[in-house]
């Protein structure tokens, strides 16, 4: 069952990336990033879009248990880095708090041994 919810959540990272590849402007909303121009969309695309699939792919393509643990890892250390911010830079935001509940589940998930 854990390997499965691994897989689950490294298809879930290369989700986010897809979408955010192929339409950047969907997320602009939800991260709270608006581009300003075409340099901005192609920033959205590489970052959010290409590193995204990236990330999610790599575990899956290695099978390599320590991938999976890699991604889990940087996963939590979104989510702490993200709650700091929540309180300095006041933005306790519903899209912040879902963030960091996909980052904790996803974040534990893969960091379990299987």
């Amino acid at each position: 069952m854990l390997q499965v919810l691994q897989i689950i959540a490294a298809v879930g990272t290369i989700a986010v990336g897809v979408v955010a590849l192929i339409w950047p402007n969907s997320t602009t909303s939800f991260i709270g990033l608006e581009p300003t121009g075409p340099r901005g969309i192609t920033e959205l695309r590489a970052v959010m879009g290409a590193f995204f699939i990236a990330l999610g792919a790599a575990p899956l393509l290695l099978r390599v248990p320590e991938t999976f643990r890699m991604l889990g890892i940087a996963y939590l250390a979104v989510a702490v880095v993200r709650t700091i911010s929540m309180f300095a830079d006041r933005s306790i935001v519903s899209s912040n708090l879902i963030s960091i509940a996909f980052e904790v589940v996803f974040g534990v998930i893969l960091v379990l041994k299987r």
